[in-house]
């Protein structure tokens, strides 16, 4: 039962990020950064990444040839994850403003911190769910043609992703060293031989 859920929410879940929701929050909106540590997505990475999923939304809005029904559906479903996405971002830099202004305190409140984290990620799981159940609602909306289109979007971005997490993770073996004796395994092997 819970295998199930799990590949319920997923399949949601990719349905809501293949409409947007890596628009709305790269795919969930990261933590914030520890202090000191690298800015929150954003930037031109950021904006570049939302510029290609607007462009892909668009791309299939196009496609779907939606009635006035569905075309509410598809307006208010990307409504829903705009205006999610710009909450998560919001919730995301008060939590970095917090932690960058307890660095000054010399013991920190790790409690305090870990309440203000829970608090984000629940308050982010509802905007997430709300934006999941908008572009469902919209999704079941769609006649079978349109779902056709939508699921053969669907499938290309599955492979996309794919694609991309097999390229990360053969860079991240290159990094690492792998076990056929890569620059990285002879390092730590020469770093733990005694003379």
């Amino acid at each position: 039962m819970a295998k199930q859920y799990r590949i319920l929410s997923a399949a949601a879940a990719a349905i809501a990020l293949t409409f947007g929701t890596a628009y709305a929050a790269t795919t969930d909106a990261p933590p914030a950064p520890p202090p000191g540590g690298p800015a929150m997505m954003g930037g031109h990475g950021g904006h570049r990444m939302e510029m290609r999923m607007q462009k892909q939304l668009d791309e299939l809005h196009g496609q779907l040839k939606l009635n006035a029904d569905q075309e509410k559906l598809w307006q208010t479903a990307l409504t829903t994850m705009k205006q999610n996405h710009q909450a998560m971002r919001e919730s995301h830099k008060q939590m970095h403003d917090q932690f960058k202004s307890m660095e000054s305190q010399p013991i920190l409140d790790l409690n305090a911190m870990h309440a203000a984290h829970q608090k984000i990620e629940a308050q982010n799981a509802q905007l997430r769910e709300q934006t999941a159940t908008a572009w469902l609602n919209f999704y079941n909306g769609l006649n079978d043609q349109q779902k056709t289109t939508v699921s053969t979007a669907l499938k290309k971005h599955f492979a996309k992703m794919q694609e991309h997490e097999h390229k990360m993770h053969e860079r991240w073996s290159k990094h690492r060293g792998g076990p056929d004796g890569a620059p990285g395994a002879a390092a730590g092997a020469s770093a733990t031989a005694k003379p």
